[in-house]
Parts: C-alpha cells; structure tokens; sequence
C-alpha cells in the first residue's frame, strides 16, 4: 500500500519530479511521451522503397520534445512530426544530438524541401520555406546516402488519415 494522510505524494506530482529529473539529467524522456510507431516508406522516383519505424510526434508535447536528449537512433528509425495544417514550419536542433535530415512533407505525401544533417545542439531556425503538413526526421546523411530527394513521396498511415480526413 501506498503512503496515506499528510505523506502522501500525488501521482502527478511524482510523475512530474521524475520528468524535471531527467530534463536535469539529460536522460530521454520520450517513454513519458508515450510516442506510437508505425511503418512508413519512401519512394524515390526511380521505384526504390525505403521503409522506416518511426515515432508519432502529434500532440504539441510530442513535438516540443522530439528526438531531443537522444544519443542514438538505428539507421531505419525516425521521428514523423504531423502539424494538423498545411504552414510553414520552423524547427530546431535544442538539445538534439543526433544530426538529423529533416525532410518537410506536404499533405500530399511529397516531399517538399530536404534540410540535410542539421547541426546537433543550435538554436538556428530550420526553415521548410514552403508550406507543408508534415516533417520527417531521419539519421544525418539518410537522405543523400538513400537518394531521397525533393518530389519522392512518403507513405504512412498517419498521412493518409490526415489527408482522409481534411485535417
């Protein structure tokens, strides 16, 4: 049994100690994030398919931490960031160490613009220049390495949802 009366420690208030502890510490946070995963592919123009496990980073949470305070992703992971509206969209590398490709996708599923190896830890402003709904990040050098270029299209179940649904 747990604590009762004047020593009892709410659960949120628990949960939060350990949250801002780890912050503190550098430790991942995202198993408090709870991020679902699915399947995703892309299609280069020349037929080749790649598909990657990624995490959903779709509530405005799941998006303010991304992949930061992560040391290390397999080479078929990735982050898929959904915004719920076709915007511009700025993103950042604070407290990201892994470098990153960030590919910004439009509703669509195509990509739109690529911002290769984005540099770990800077607080510069990762532009998508054009409006779009979506934004994957991959390992630093996934892109070039795979030949994943503007115009490929990506699929994953998250994106034809949005798209079915308008939103």
């Amino acid at each position: 049994m747990g604590l009762t009366g004047r020593h009892a420690v709410p659960a949120a208030l628990l949960l939060g100690i350990v949250l801002f502890l780890a912050s503190l510490t550098g430790l991942p946070t995202e198993a408090a994030d709870n991020f679902q995963r699915e399947r995703i592919t892309v299609t280069t123009k020349d037929g080749k398919v790649h598909q990657f496990d990624v995490e959903l980073a779709v509530t405005p949470r799941q998006r303010e931490q991304g992949l930061m305070n992560r040391r290390e992703m397999a080479a078929d992971r990735g982050m898929l960031f959904a915004f719920g509206e076709t915007r511009q969209v700025l993103m950042w590398m604070k407290n990201t160490y892994l470098p990153l490709d960030m590919l910004f996708i439009g509703k669509d599923g195509r990509i739109r613009t690529i911002r290769e190896n984005a540099e770990p830890l800077s607080e510069a402003i990762i532009d998508s220049k054009v409006p779009v709904d979506f934004v994957l990040e991959l390992n630093g050098g996934t892109a070039k390495a795979l030949g994943i270029r503007n115009g490929n299209r990506v699929d994953s179940p998250l994106i034809e949802r949005m798209r079915a649904s308008g939103g």
